[in-house]
């Protein structure tokens, strides 16, 4: 049942501290001592959290619960109200004239804490980038659906459709942001729902099959360009991992039978330890001899890291040009752990460095299901050595022995 002010003065202190509830999380908390404080409960990052709203009845219930709704404003904008309690006063006294950019500095500085750096970075780029010159100086109160579409169609004419729409995305957070703040009335990247072009459809890299393996490798081994290249080829197979993780990888992440991978440097930009098996040992000290005194694990010209296409090159030479590509060798990875029946989905989808689109799960630790993770990469190189042995490469039943 909803409070009153009369209700709220007449509350008798008791032995213990007792909440009186005004609903949607507000509630008069009465101490033993008589003194009456307003609290607000809600959630936020998973958390329950209690946020402070002031003392009855200097704060009086209209005004708590005033306080109350610019603090779930705040939340919808994903904001933490407790780490932003100036946007939970009166409604801010600049002019109509405020423009977009200062609100979306304000809400870029107060997210930046919660993201990672490169994550940031991204989206202060696209900010800079696109959003400012198209109405960065104009003011946040006149700013019209139209106006971002605009904005957005100069992206997808990029070809960068899913980029335009987490850029809608962030450009709505700081319209809401701005509501909560009392700087807008209203969220016109809410209008554009459904405006935007459709992602273009998935297409899959085109990954070895299985009774192809055994002449792959056998090609693998026969490969005549670089030794860096095929050693290369042969560790982003046997480690499973991503080319770019491969190309900017340093001596230094090597420690004996571990490399890791420094989260700035992943995909999901969390950081990765992949188990080095025997083989893939033999492979980093052959490419050791190569490097010379380079950083690198596989250098390219001129001391720098190994260009994207390096790889993609070295297949073509092998005559697999729009057969296979380098990700299309951790397609097979998974696909050979999965199907072999031995080895955890959560254990191949960790060695893989992929994570969970569920957000409790998606919080793991870079080592979780380590011992499993090291006879999995084990089982899994010794797979690929039957491959280069056995008398029938396509007879995949003997390779599963």
């Amino acid at each position: 049942m909803a409070l009153t002010d009369v209700a709220c003065r007449a509350a008798k202190a008791e032995s213990k501290p007792r909440k009186l509830s005004d609903g949607g999380g507000l509630f008069l908390l009465v101490q033993p001592n008589g003194s009456k404080y307003w609290r607000w409960s809600y959630r936020f990052g998973g958390k329950q959290k209690t946020l402070a709203l002031g003392v009855f009845p200097a704060v009086r219930l209209a005004q708590a619960r005033a306080m109350r709704e610019r603090a779930r404003e705040v939340l919808a904008g994903g904001l933490d109200p407790s780490a932003n309690k100036a946007a939970l006063e009166a409604p801010a006294t600049e002019g109509p004239g405020v423009t977009f950019r200062t609100v979306a500095d304000e809400w870029l500085k107060a997210q930046e804490a919660a993201w990672t750096p490169a994550h940031a970075l991204r989206v202060i780029s696209r900010f800079k980038g696109d959003v400012y010159p198209a109405f960065g100086d104009e003011p946040i109160r006149e700013l019209s659906a139209q106006k971002i579409l605009k904005m957005l169609r100069t992206i997808e004419d990029r070809g960068a459709v899913d980029v335009a729409k987490r850029v809608r995305q962030s450009v709505g957070a700081v319209m809401r942001y701005a509501i909560a703040t009392g700087r807008a009335d209203r969220d016109p990247a809410a209008d554009l729902t459904g405006a935007l072009k459709p992602s273009p459809r998935v297409k899959h890299m085109a990954a070895i099959k299985q009774n192809e393996l055994g002449e792959f490798m056998a090609k693998l081994r026969a490969y005549d360009g670089e030794p860096q290249t095929r050693l290369g080829l042969e560790l982003i197979m046997r480690t499973m991992t991503r080319t770019n993780e491969l190309r900017f990888g340093t001596w230094d992440e090597i420690s004996g039978d571990v490399w890791r991978i420094p989260g700035d440097r992943m995909k999901m930009a969390r950081d990765h330890m992949i188990p080095l098996p025997p083989q893939a040992q033999a492979i980093l000290k052959e490419l050791k001899q190569h490097a010379g005194g380079s950083p690198w694990i596989v250098p390219g010209l001129r001391g720098k890291p190994q260009s994207q296409n390096t790889y993609i090159f070295a297949l073509y030479r092998m005559g697999y040009r729009s057969r296979v590509t380098v990700h299309g060798m951790r397609s097979l990875a998974s696909t050979v752990l999965n199907e072999s029946g031995l080895w955890s989905g959560d254990a191949i989808e960790r060695q893989l460095a992929h994570v969970p689109g569920n957000g409790v799960r998606a919080s793991y630790n870079h080592a979780e299901y380590w011992p499993e993770r090291v006879r999995m990469v084990a089982w899994f190189n010794d797979f690929l050595d039957k491959a280069l042995k056995v008398d029938d490469p396509y007879n995949l039943d003997e390779l599963l022995r």
